[in-house]
């Protein structure tokens, strides 16, 4: 391992310091491809909440002040410091998380971007003047900042979606308690020495890392006022119960489906979906999680799949040279691979390729790379979210079976379809019922402007991650009544 690892903060971050907090207990970082303790963080206390909720308020109320101009200065000087540390942020990252060095390259560069696209964001964030029944009366609308939220944030991407939402808070006016994930802490908590560089004010972000409970004791303390979370259904729904009617941006799970019509582009359709399906170690909200293949296109998908998978797929030490397939981050994904790939073989579906956990490596999250085909819609692998390098392949009959298969699911974030038929294209587009829909392009495909989130009524939350959308679900449309003369 050649690259250069920053030490690890071992503290928490309240009011613009490090700080051991209120408590003498740790738990233990461990790095998930070498099995080896790389740091010990404190275990925040009541406390060590209270006190970071009451530095966040005292200091957001100062922050909204500012012009917006002030504000969009200081966090263009946070994305050009980030930028100047992408390498040791990167290289923090993949230590403590596993996804391949060159992951995390992209993931800070991005985060960089989101400060300077937010920044600019805030500038053009405007309201409108609106027409009065009463000659007397002048209407105008404003956004103002919500105030203090807290922030939970994912392991798989620790640091670029701590910038998803710290950017366009920080840009509208707003002060951040953030819970990292317990054990992908590392990279936020060594940050904040960038921002603190960068002039954000003493106490406007605070990093608290912990265990599950000490989130729910975030979203429920009365200080909160609004909660930006990503991150699992299940834990989305828990949250939602503890939050009551306090402002909320909810970006939960997904199960992409990805559907190849029989004239698609296979070459294209097949690189697609297996860069999706391992990218991050298929650790995304957006994977492919389901393929559903045209009956007439399941041989030649098939095939075109496992020719590109065999030629491009680099499983190993994620610090190392052109490898693109690191470890899994945690033994319970780890273990739902397990069980999803033991109800394959037990039903007799088809494992083309891969099939278990690699061995020759210094722990057993090391994952191949695997094609499941002929795989039934009832089954694990279509129902569940692996959320591991997995690409299961379902047959549909025709266009209306591939829709009511892609719709079955109880989750609607991302999908993608493929034909060179912009009439059946559009279709497809109209009709699967996820926030965001691709067509020819691959499901995990992203932009920092984009809009990103779930559809309504099913369970991927609300609000949007992306662009001018956030600024606006992280402020509160205010409107201002003038009475004119007498």
């Amino acid at each position: 391992m050649h690259t250069t690892i920053p030490t690890p903060v071992e503290k928490l971050f309240i009011n613009g310091e490090y700080t051991l907090g209120k408590t003498t207990d740790r738990y233990d970082v461990i790095s998930p491809a070498t099995g080896e303790q790389i740091a010990a963080l404190p275990v925040p206390t009541a406390a060590d909440l209270d006190a970071a909720i009451t530095a966040a308020r005292a200091a957001q109320r100062e922050w909204r002040k500012l012009s917006v101009a002030d504000r969009a200065k200081i966090c263009h000087r946070v994305g050009d410091k980030i930028a100047e540390h992408v390498a040791e942020l990167a290289a923090l990252q993949t230590l403590e998380q596993g996804k391949p060095l060159a992951e995390s390259i992209a993931d800070i560069s991005e985060a960089a971007e989101l400060f300077h696209l937010h920044a600019e964001d805030a500038l053009r964030l405007f309201g409108e003047t609106i027409p009065s029944t009463d000659p007397q009366k002048v209407m105008y609308t404003w956004h103002q900042a919500v105030g203090t939220w807290a922030i939970i944030t994912p392991w798989n991407f620790p640091f670029l979606m701590f910038a998803e939402f710290a950017a366009p808070g920080l840009a509208t006016g707003n002060a951040l308690v953030v819970k990292p994930p317990t054990h992908t802490s590392l990279t936020v908590l060594k940050a904040m020495e960038l921002l603190v560089e960068a002039g954000v004010p003493a106490g406007l972000v605070n990093i608290l890392p912990g265990e599950g409970d000490f989130g729910a004791k975030l979203v429920a303390h009365p200080g909160i006022d609004a909660i930006g979370f990503i991150g699992s259904s299940a834990t989305g729904a828990k949250i939602q119960a503890l939050a009551g009617l306090k402002r909320s941006v909810m970006e939960c799970s997904g199960n992409g489906p990805v559907v190849v019509l029989e004239d698609a582009n296979m070459q294209r359709a097949a690189k697609a979906a297996v860069d999706s399906a391992f990218y991050c170690g298929g650790q995304v909200c957006c994977a492919t999680e389901r393929v559903i293949v045209h009956k007439d296109a399941q041989d030649a998908f098939l095939e075109a799949a496992i020719a590109y998978a065999t030629d491009t797929v680099k499983l190993g030490d994620p610090f190392g040279e052109g490898v693109n397939l690191g470890c899994l981050n945690n033994e319970a994904v780890a273990a739902k691979m397990d069980r999803h790939l033991a109800e394959a073989r037990d039903r007799g579906f088809d494992i083309v390729m891969g099939g278990g956990r690699a061995d020759g490596f210094a722990t057993n999250l090391f994952y191949e790379f695997t094609i499941v085909n002929n795989v039934a819609e009832d089954s694990l692998l279509s129902r569940e979210e692996s959320f591991g390098p997995v690409l299961p392949i379902i047959v549909a009959e025709n266009d209306d079976d591939a829709l009511r298969i892609a719709n079955a699911d109880a989750l609607g974030l991302q999908s993608a379809v493929f034909t060179n038929d912009i009439n059946r294209g559009f279709r497809f587009l109209q009709e699967l019922e996820t926030g965001q829909v691709l067509l020819n392009e691959s499901n995990g495909w992203w932009d920092i402007n984009m809009p990103f989130g779930g559809a309504g009524g099913k369970g991927t939350g609300w609000g949007r991650i992306g662009g001018i959308h956030t600024l606006r679900d992280m402020t509160d449309l205010r409107t201002s009544i003038i009475h004119i003369g007498d």
